[in-house]
């Protein structure tokens, strides 16, 4: 370890670092551009001027290794002369558009022109004007602001895995573009972030806010369930913006496109007051008496294994927790949180967890991927993937769909049989057994099929064949698409003793057998088996969005999303999180959990709380992990799965179009722009699924 003087003052850094780094451990501020931490080093900015003892001239901080003895100094004359003609010329051609730059209050050049520039120009020649670049439906482009740092490229190529982003031409000529090409990426909205000046920005956010405007709201992603940490900007009674939220353990300081740009969907194809469908088969509006009366007339007298419920893929845990409770009190055990069928159960924690933790994926070394697309699933995953690929040259094998995942691999096959092969001890098994730490990740499209749970016996016997399993690592994960799946199976929204799981609920449905069903958000199943309204079970929905669900319902009560609420969600990990209330619920609409505690006084089985602290109390009784907020309990293994013959159909990724998955990305029209370039596109290009 290297030791070294930075302004007077000695400090020992690790070996392999910067002296920008080393001069920041030391507290001095050096000002960069092109300079960016999980970036490779470019060094063409040169702000990051240093004095370096017995160096000619000043050094690039950001491109010098650190050595033993180095003296720096970062303040001196030499060095501030040197960062305002760096300035000068970094601002020869750009544009005075601060008034109107949607960077404007956020932009590295406003605050680093004011802290180290110089206060005039010498340049009177005119500026040069670069046309405009179409880099897609999510990022507008004005390159004359460009001052070809390069990040932009750089988080394209090593980050996203997409080489669509280059910088063409020399000198004062040179521009970044895409060639007039979509980025095709769903990490693509990061570059906005890492654009340090106001060249790429936000197509949809463009020109609708300024930054000291909004209240920031810092929270939690159900777009998928990774959980990503955000910030929501807001303003007024409208979510205008989502930022992501460094969380170094999930998912750095990247977020999904679909997480920043699928918010316009909170204000479209709203619930904002209960609706009751009337004789004539026609919904209206009601109010929430009527509406609350008409469930007690239709349940009362039910017996309750002729009700059940189930939760969508939105839903937090205190919802869940009131439904379970709330169904209880009708008798009923017929509840599940799988809405896609998964053969996942909560008998074996270890069994439907995201074992490994996204973080320690960057530990492995080799890595098979079962009926699943990261990609699509699971964003930041993917970008883990890659990441460890690049850094340790990690082996990947794919069973299931052939996709571009941004990183090379070994396709192994679609279906069973080839996972039938590798039990047997062939082929990328001798890579998994050779590997200190193996890595198998089960996806929802093995797992939601008939023989769901025999694919997961087969993939744990896997797992302890080829040593994925020990006291210091498991290897084991399955990859979930559902925010809330992992906190249902911890709070056994399951079916109980007798009760009917999804399938023998829609089954029972269109049988007769069941009269009444309570949908909490469920809206990807598949409506048509409930019957025509009026005619099949008496459907309860209660959702934020028009969806499918809203639509079959005989009744429907608007509940909050998930930016109107404070909520506690678990990602695939297992770590429960807080997501917090960012904005009122439009009109009408109340908290979720607060909606069914007034309905069961109606009905008659009084939940037994009144306020969130004490549901809480009651969800950490139920399952203490509740209470260990941003942490990871080690699930013990054990047996799951269940052994059983298997189809040789090839497994069918859960995620079609990653850019609509749920009730609020439908109803984003920047999600509907991105499924016609994207999705779309390529179908009519190519003829294939996008």
């Amino acid at each position: 370890m290297p030791k070294l003087t930075i302004n007077d003052k000695e400090i020992v850094v690790p070996d392999g670092l910067t002296v920008l780094q080393a001069c920041e451990m030391a507290g001095a501020e050096i000002p960069r551009f092109c300079y960016h931490e999980r970036l490779s080093v470019a060094g063409n900015c040169r702000m990051c001027l240093v004095e370096m003892e017995r160096a000619p001239k000043p050094i690039a901080s950001c491109a010098m290794p650190v050595g033993e003895g180095m003296v720096i100094r970062t303040d001196t004359a030499t060095v501030r002369k040197a960062r305002q003609g760096v300035m000068e010329f970094l601002l020869i051609n750009h544009p005075l558009d601060c008034p109107i730059c949607d960077q404007g209050g956020e932009c590295d050049l406003q605050d680093q022109a004011v802290a180290y520039g110089y206060d005039r120009s010498r340049f009177k020649e005119n500026k040069r004007a670069v046309e405009e670049k179409y880099m897609g439906p999510l990022i507008h482009t004005i390159m004359t602001r460009c001052i070809q740092c390069t990040r932009c490229v750089r988080f394209a190529t090593e980050i996203a895995g997409v080489e669509e982003l280059g910088l063409v031409n020399r000198g004062e000529h040179a521009e970044s573009t895409t060639l007039e090409k979509a980025v095709d990426s769903e990490l693509s909205g990061n570059l906005v972030d890492v654009c340090p000046v106001g060249a790429l920005t936000s197509k949809p956010y463009a020109f609708t806010a300024r930054p000291w405007e909004l209240k920031k709201t810092l929270s939690v992603d159900v777009m998928d369930a990774v959980g990503s940490n955000i910030r929501i900007d807001a303003r007024g009674r409208e979510v205008m913006r989502v930022m992501p939220r460094l969380h170094e353990a999930i998912n750095e300081e990247w977020i999904s496109d679909k997480t920043r740009y699928a918010c316009d969907g909170l204000r479209r194809q709203r619930l904002d007051r209960p609706y009751v469908r009337n004789a004539e088969g026609k919904l209206r509006a009601a109010s929430w008496n009527e509406a609350f009366r008409t469930i007690a007339a239709r349940l009362k007298g039910v017996e309750g294994t002729r009700v059940a419920a189930i939760a969508g893929d939105l839903c937090d845990a205190e919802s869940m927790l009131a439904l379970k409770d709330f169904m209880t009190g009708l008798g009923s055990a017929n509840i599940d949180c799988r809405q896609d069928g998964a053969a996942l159960d909560a008998d074996c924690r270890a069994g439907y967890l995201f074992n490994t933790t996204i973080a320690d994926i960057e530990k492995a070394d080799a890595v098979l991927l079962i009926g699943t697309n990261p990609r699509r699933e699971a964003a930041l995953v993917n970008a883990r993937l890659r990441k460890t690929f690049l850094a340790k040259g990690l082996k990947i094998g794919l069973i299931g769909e052939s996709a571009d995942l941004t990183y090379p691999h070994d396709y192994l096959g679609a279906g069973p049989d080839s996972l039938k092969e590798l039990l047997e001890g062939r082929g990328f098994a001798e890579v998994l057994k050779s590997a200190d730490k193996p890595m198998i990740v089960v996806g929802m499209g093995a797992l939601s099929r008939p023989d769901g749970a025999a694919v997961l016996a087969m993939a744990r016997q896997l797992a302890e064949d080829c040593g994925a399993v020990s006291e210091n690592w498991n290897g084991f994960n399955v990859l979930h698409t559902a925010a809330a799946r992992v906190a249902g199976l911890e709070l056994g929204f399951l079916p109980g003793e007798g009760g009917r799981d999804l399938a023998a609920i829609l089954a029972g449905a269109e049988a007769g057998d069941l009269d009444a069903i309570y949908l909490l958000g469920a809206d990807e199943i598949g409506m048509q088996r409930l019957g025509a309204a009026g005619q099949g079970p008496f459907v309860i929905y209660q959702g934020h969005h028009g969806d499918a669900g809203a639509h079959r319902a005989d009744v429907i009560l608007p509940g909050a999303a998930y930016t109107e609420k404070n909520a506690t969600y678990v990602n695939m990990e297992g770590r429960v999180q807080l997501g917090r209330l960012a904005v009122f619920p439009p009109g009408d609409a109340r908290e979720d959990w607060t909606i069914l505690r007034a309905l069961s006084e109606v009905v008659g089985e009084r939940l037994p709380y009144d306020n969130l602290s004490e549901l809480r109390q009651r969800l950490v009784g139920l399952n203490p992990r509740f209470a260990a907020v941003d942490q990871i309990e080690k699930a013990e293994w054990g047996v799951f799965g269940q052994a059983g013959a298997v189809t040789s159909e090839p497994f069918r990724n859960a995620v079609r179009n990653f850019y609509m998955t749920d009730p609020i990305s439908r109803a984003s029209e920047t999600m509907a722009d991105c499924t016609e370039t994207f999705v779309l596109g390529k179908e009519g290009a190519t003829g294939t699924d996008g």
